[in-house]
């Protein structure tokens, strides 16, 4: 499958794109319009959660396609989103404890691209991804997961921080990645399980590390420190399927 980056460009364009629903990873806005139609699509996109970025014109210039943006472009998802409900539902429909992978601010798509490969190969009921500061599903997401994402749910949520702590009250344990964990073989990591994975710079959030159960260090030889977070993703997600499977 083929999958096209669409970008929305004029006011009225982006104005109709929020009210009929379609799904906005980005706004991007010219600096200092912030007057009549404008204000109206700030309100849509800051009612939607809509991330915004107020940029020079030369810039909106460089993300446009057709030069007649008017003082807008909209990054709109490749792909549609789905819920945490549809996770658990997943899960529920295969009558197996759930397991969930949460990403912590990925920002690079080739990344997140990989670990819903990853995931669906690991038989992850889906992932979840943050709206603000972390890529969406965006074209090159969808190639780099090699159809994955056609299989896998991705969710979206405004606080990941939150939403752990909604999960866990439906019974799921959170085991993060991170260095000053416990050896991830001396891990339990059965039973229903969320992996988070955090950003490819700053690994995972304080707040959000400090709502796992579990934090979990890769056992590494080498000479440099980390390994690349979808990488990490992958070490970990076969280790829970191991002790699944065991």
């Amino acid at each position: 499958m083929r999958y096209k980056e669409f970008t929305i460009e004029g006011r009225n364009a982006v104005l109709e794109a929020f009210r009929s629903g379609k799904t906005i990873d980005k706004l991007f806005i010219l600096e200092g319009s912030v007057q009549g139609s404008m204000a109206t699509i700030v309100k849509e996109a800051n009612k939607h959660n809509c991330p915004i970025s107020y940029v020079n014109k030369e810039r909106l210039d460089n993300i446009c396609v057709t030069s007649r943006h008017q003082g807008v472009v909209a990054h709109a998802a490749a792909y549609d989103y789905a819920t945490v409900e549809d996770i658990l539902e997943n899960a529920r429909s295969k009558n197996e404890p759930p397991f969930i992978v949460v990403l912590d601010n990925i920002e690079d798509p080739h990344n997140l691209g990989a670990i819903i490969r990853t995931a669906n190969l690991a038989g992850a009921h889906g992932v979840i991804i943050p709206k603000r500061r972390a890529v969406g599903l965006t074209a090159t997401v969808a190639r780099t997961s090699a159809g994955a994402i056609n299989y896998t749910p991705v969710a979206r949520v405004t606080n990941i921080t939150n939403t752990i702590k909604e999960l866990k009250e439906e019974g799921i344990w959170f085991v993060c990645a991170d260095m000053d964990g416990q050896t991830m073989y001396n891990l339990d990591l059965k039973g229903a399980i969320g992996l988070v994975i955090g950003n490819e710079g700053d690994g995972v959030s304080r707040l959000v590390k400090e709502n796992c159960d579990f934090v979990a260090t890769i056992p590494m030889k080498g000479d440099i420190d980390s390994l690349n977070a979808s990488v990490a993703a992958g070490v970990l997600a076969f280790e829970i399927v191991r002790q699944r499977m065991s």
